[in-house]
């Protein structure tokens, strides 16, 4: 058990080693797969040009705006250049961990295509494998960021541990800023290009989804790559690597430093980034009805027992005077049980075999207005039960370990990234591989393997959204402790009473904040949408030739128009949660903390009702185009259209962004104390 109190940096580093390393061999793996024949192979191909080309103008256009703060933190006294070159690693390690997994995604999904002629099971084989590769190098380089940077400032540079970890702060906030930008763009460009499609293919040209008449077909496509592949990496390794700083943070705090408990979190998260490598081998195909997506959380429910039993002996080496064995174990296990729970709870309010999914396609018979109330209310419905979940987690943990425990329970939480990121990343690959299935004219039966596979990821993709927002609700409530005991240790003592003015104030307004952040995603998807149906049009009726296959569509000129509006649209929402703290820091110490924690409670019921509700919302269309309520083509599928429609931006855009805005917003706080204290000290 010494070994294991002594080298926690050293298991952290292991622990990245073998993710990034499996990554990588996936990688080799998958690209010797066939890619299928000529047509195959020129679809896919025009899929990767198109998400490289995005990537690379988001990617420009983020780093001209991260010149900003890159300086502003090397130059401020009171923080330096370890912070700003913690920020500079953390902002490269996000987007490395999104553009490679995307890279892969995108070659992987005529391979796909290719393996679903033997079957669903070689098929559901390689779609997991290519989701894997971004799971494993989320989880893989965000732990390598945190546990490597640490070692170099403590052992290169000789910083004391505190020192080290307020440096790590700059490397969380690179994170959570790449994520929040990668998230509202990719998430822009997918939903736009999506919307734009269904609407003029499905309901004006009556044409199918995925057709190759459809000049907006390449871009839905490109679109979620970017969006899921590139936009929930950053996400997740955001939340991934501001979780680790956070509990770290919370080790060196209240006389915790000298049981060295701020390495915890990078011992679990070396243990667990093995036992993820470990789960994956055992998504293997079962028989049943619902094979495929038990296959996939069989992968989970592995990693998470193999994690349960390996956290044994890293709690008994942390067994210390402040903490017990049994108090840091229960923490941890709240995590994972955490974990599961938010898992199957999102399943239910998205899965196609449960009663939401049902209900919303039932309404669908009389009408579009009857889908869209019964969507909206399933969303709504959706919040109850993860928040009786998440606060029960924070009763149980904060009784046994008090607000460490908490962060221990988030950390454990958070050690399952790499599979839940594997689900998610899983979903485009199918999405894709159904779509060149349908334009390259495959038989049949080869598109009745990707159809199911891809409806089961449209409830993965729900379900990685579902855990994102909840961890980040928990890791947020972390981030709030170290922002109040931060003001403290700076010789600012704030309480936070609900009956101070200042503070109501800034309740109000963090309040505001997730909804006029999500209003403005929304406005965006549906303005670059609206662009998308004009080009479109413009086609079909200028080159009528298009409807029977004498000319070919201009698929270029939608993907232009969406990567240009997506990246113009995503820089005004994402100053959002870096000015409104700033701004009102500098007003008042109180109303920050108000704020904060306004912005921590209505973007946790919103982010989970738009997420649900979206999931829930694309799942009905689903079901009924499978054949229920009279499928493809009948009133019922038209009113489900419109219902998957306007869940589009809400599951896979304003949604999933709250998740990183709330923390950007916690990380900007917890940097400018020194701003605050030297203006109300």
């Amino acid at each position: 058990m010494d070994w294991f109190m002594h080298h926690p940096v050293l298991l952290g580093l292991i622990g990245a080693a073998v993710a990034v390393g499996y990554g990588l061999y996936l990688t080799f793996w998958l690209l010797k797969q066939p890619a299928g024949n000529d047509r195959m192979r020129e679809i896919s191909k025009a899929v990767q040009e198109g998400a490289a080309a995005y990537l690379r103008k988001q990617y420009t256009a983020i780093a001209l705006v991260a010149v900003v703060p890159f300086l502003a933190l090397g130059f401020y006294d009171k923080l330096g250049w370890g912070t700003a070159f913690g920020f500079l690693i953390g902002a490269i390690l996000s987007s490395a961990a999104g553009f490679i997994g995307m890279n892969v995604a995108v070659r992987s999904n005529s391979r796909t295509a290719e393996a679903a002629r033997g079957g669903l099971a070689p098929a559901l084989n390689v779609a997991f494998r290519a989701g894997s590769v971004t799971g494993l190098l989320v989880v893989g380089l965000g732990l390598l960021g945190v546990t490597g940077y640490y070692w170099f400032l403590t052992a290169a540079l000789n910083h004391s541990p505190k020192s080290a970890i307020t440096d790590l702060i700059g490397l969380a906030f690179g994170g959570s800023l790449i994520s929040v930008f990668a998230r509202l763009g990719g998430g822009i460009f997918t939903k736009a290009a999506d919307v734009g499609a269904d609407l003029v293919g499905k309901l004006e040209a009556g044409i199918p989804e995925d057709d190759p008449r459809n000049p907006a077909v390449i871009a839905d496509n490109v679109g979620d790559n970017v969006g899921d592949c590139a936009g929930m990496a950053a996400d997740l390794f955001e939340t991934y690597a501001v979780t680790a700083v956070a509990v770290m943070l919370l080790g060196t705090m209240n006389g915790l430093e000298g049981s060295k408990l701020y390495l915890f979190p990078l011992a679990i998260g070396g243990v667990s980034a093995v036992t993820s490598v470990i789960g994956t081998f055992f998504a293997r195909l079962g028989k049943g009805e619902n094979a495929v997506i038990n296959a996939l959380y069989k992968a989970v429910l592995v990693a998470t027992i193999l994690s349960a039993v390996g956290f044994i002996p890293i709690t008994m080496a942390f067994d210390n005077a402040q903490y017990s064995f049994w108090e840091l174990y229960i923490s941890a296990s709240v995590g994972l049980i955490v974990t599961f729970l938010l898992v199957a709870i999102t399943e239910y309010y998205t899965g196609t075999r449960w009663n939401p999914v049902k209900a919303i396609a039932k309404a669908s018979q009389t009408g579009h207005a009857t889908n869209i109330i019964e969507g909206l209310a399933m969303g709504m419905q959706a919040t109850a039960l993860p928040v009786i979940v998440l606060a029960a987690g924070i009763l149980v943990a904060n009784k046994v370990a008090g607000l460490f425990g908490i962060g221990v329970a988030v950390m454990a939480q958070l050690s399952m990234t790499g599979l839940i990121v594997a689900l998610d990343a899983y979903g485009p690959v199918t999405d894709n591989a159904g779509g060149i299935a349908e334009m390259a004219d495959l038989p049949e039966e080869v598109r009745g393997v990707t159809d199911p596979l891809d409806a089961v990821g449209n409830t993965t993709k729900a379900v990685t959204k579902g855990y994102a927002i909840g961890s980040a609700a928990l890791a947020a409530l972390v981030l709030f402790d170290s922002y109040t005991t931060g003001l403290r240790d700076n010789g600012l003592n704030v309480s936070f009473s609900l009956s101070d003015a200042w503070v109501i104030a800034g309740l109000f307004i963090g309040g505001m904040m997730p909804f006029l952040f999500a209003s403005l995603a929304m406005q965006a998807v549906g303005r670059v949408g609206g662009e998308v149906v004009q080009e479109v049009r413009r086609q079909f009726r200028e080159h009528p030739g298009i409807m029977d296959y004498t000319e070919r569509p201009d698929y270029s000129r939608a993907v232009g128009i969406v990567t240009t509006s997506a990246i113009r649209s995503m820089l005004l929402p994402a100053l959002i949660p870096i000015a409104f703290p700033i701004i009102v820091g500098i007003i008042s110490a109180k109303m920050l903390g108000g704020l904060l924690i306004g912005t921590i409670v209505t973007g946790l019921f919103l982010a989970i009702s738009m997420t649900s509700g979206g999931g829930a919302w694309d799942n009905a269309k689903k079901s009924i185009e499978d054949g229920a309520y009279g499928g493809k083509g009948s009133e019922a599928h038209n009113a489900s259209v419109t219902g998957d429609t306007v869940g589009d931006p809400y599951k896979d855009t304003a949604g999933p962004a709250i998740n990183p805005m709330i923390k950007i917003a916690n990380i900007v706080a917890i940097l400018i104390i020194p701003l605050i204290v030297s203006i109300h000290g």
